[in-house]
């Protein structure tokens, strides 16, 4: 059994910064990229950033320059810092990761539950 546990979400000005934590817990193998996604009301779900194992990131362009993702293997978290923070930033936040759970099998995608993230003054 593998979970992602999101947190680091809530209620922030515009202008304003938060800090995402998503932590993979369970029978865990090893983790090749780790990333974030999120999804606004009434549209689906884009990708926010991805990070490979060697720290290589991709970030979607609404949010170059503003936020920055990094991981700590040894503790199987990713992170997502998001400064400058827009009204447009306002989504529930998931993270994912592709994980393997035996040295002998390809990796499968995980999600977390998700984290609400509002950008409101």
């Amino acid at each position: 059994q593998v979970q992602l546990v999101e947190s680091g979400g809530g209620l922030v000005q515009p202008g304003g910064s938060l800090r995402l934590s998503c932590a993979a817990s369970g029978s865990i193998f090893s983790i090749n990229a780790m990333g974030w996604y999120r999804q606004a009301p009434g549209k689906e779900r884009e990708l926010v950033a991805t990070i490979t194992t060697g720290r290589t990131t991709n970030y979607a362009d609404s949010v170059k320059g503003r936020f920055t993702i990094s991981r700590d293997n040894a503790k199987n978290t990713v992170f997502l810092q998001m400064n400058s923070l827009k009204p447009e930033d306002t989504a529930v936040y998931y993270c994912n990761a592709d994980i393997r759970i035996t040295p002998w099998n390809d990796g499968s995608f995980y999600w977390g539950q998700g984290t609400q993230v509002t950008v409101s003054s």
